[in-house]
């Protein structure tokens, strides 16, 4: 049953030009499933039925989390099992596209609703605190400064802002050509302060940090490796911290505040929608409620009769 999730991987890697990110997250949600199987006694999935895909289902909403105490009652939430589903669905679209499945089983299971969360962003305090450049500039202070920069300049993903590379910078003409999802390109305009900051970097921060096996990525780790996402992660959470920012603040805020801010100064949605590489207007559509909170938050404040 792996071989076929493997050939189903394989698929999402070399003709769909699946982000890293989802590639990992289907090997894992299809390995889980595997393994129930296994414990069931399947061995091929010419023997799954409909039946086998409900219990297994049924038995990931009723498991215990693994990061939860035993006498914990929190379950798998709908978010989780929605994505289990779609891994099964898309991978028995696969197999039956491929003639490697007589049927398609998973197209009868239905998906959960799925709660659109509103999205966090930063004040714009919170941003002036974060981007202030710390002292003294070391290589790696100025690398912070530089992926933050870049990080609320464009919206860029953590997985876009780890592998972007030289080529892809062209500063002199305030732009970057950015490789997202589906390996889709989109062209992001770049602010003034964005520029030098990456400028500053390129020029006493990043020749410090290159060794002989360095890549064309423009970030660089002290050991002049590419980032890991947990790394970079890791890195903004302690320069968070350092600016004396007490709120959880993730790398993907930063994209949030990005759009809610361009939102919130009249930005159409449409230009928001290309400049975050999005597919459709319906995901960007969601920062009209965050922008749409903020407005009556300003009406009832303003206003003289409230």
């Amino acid at each position: 049953m792996q071989t076929l999730v493997e050939d189903f991987l394989q698929h999402l890697r070399h003709e769909r030009g699946q982000a890293e990110h989802t590639q990992r997250t289907y090997a894992a949600l299809l390995g889980r499933f595997v393994s129930w199987a296994g414990e069931q006694g399947l061995t091929d999935w010419g023997d799954v039925e409909l039946k086998h895909l409900m219990a297994f289902l049924q038995h990931e909403r009723d498991r215990r989390l693994q990061t939860e105490p035993e006498t914990s009652t929190k379950r798998l939430s709908s978010e989780s099992l929605y994505l289990e589903i779609a891994a099964l669905r898309a991978f028995y679209r696969f197999a039956e596209n491929e003639k490697l499945l007589s049927s398609n089983l998973a197209e009868n299971l239905s998906l959960p609703r799925r709660w659109k969360r509103l999205p966090k962003a930063l004040t714009g305090g919170e941003i002036d605190k974060l981007l202030t450049p710390e002292q003294p500039e070391t290589p790696q202070s100025l690398c912070d400064q530089a992926v933050l920069e870049l990080a609320y300049a464009s919206g860029l993903r953590l997985a876009e802002l780890r592998n972007v590379r030289l080529e892809q910078l062209h500063l002199d003409a305030g732009f970057i050509n950015v490789v997202g999802k589906g390996n889709k390109e989109r062209v992001v305009p770049l602010g003034r302060k964005a520029t030098e900051a990456i400028n500053r970097y390129l020029e006493a921060g990043r020749p410090k940090l290159v060794t002989p096996k360095s890549p064309a990525a423009v970030f660089l780790t002290r050991r002049g490796t590419p980032f890991a996402a947990v790394t970079m992660w890791l890195r903004i959470k302690q320069r968070v911290r350092r600016a004396g920012i007490s709120r959880n603040v993730t790398p993907h805020m930063l994209r949030h505040s990005f759009a809610t801010h361009l939102l919130e100064n009249g930005a159409d949605l449409r230009v928001i929608q290309e400049l975050l590489g999005h597919a459709s207007i319906s995901t960007t559509e969601i920062y009209t409620h965050v922008a749409g909170s903020r407005l009556r938050l300003i009406h009832r404040q303003f206003h003289p009769r409230p």
